[in-house]
């Protein structure tokens, strides 16, 4: 498990963000507050609040494809 904050702004930010994933097939999630969403769900994303950064959590034990997730959605980081 590994995780980054990451900033979403716009619509079309969360929509490339999710379509980015959609590739991948491990467990990923977004965490803001107490609340967990699963990080390709469109309705579980917009129901958190995106003013402040999320957490982005990357569930897998294969590196390679944990560095390739974080490297996608590298441009939302913060």
């Amino acid at each position: 498990m590994k995780s980054v904050n990451i900033k979403l702004e716009t619509i079309e930010d969360i929509r490339n963000f999710v379509g980015i994933l959609a590739k991948y097939s491990c467990d990923m999630d977004l965490k803001s507050g107490r609340y967990t969403v699963d990080a390709r769900s469109l309705m579980g994303i917009f129901s958190l609040d995106l003013v402040k950064p999320v957490e982005f959590v990357v569930h897998s034990d294969d590196a390679g494809v944990t560095d390739a997730i974080f490297a996608d959605v590298k441009a939302w980081t913060v």
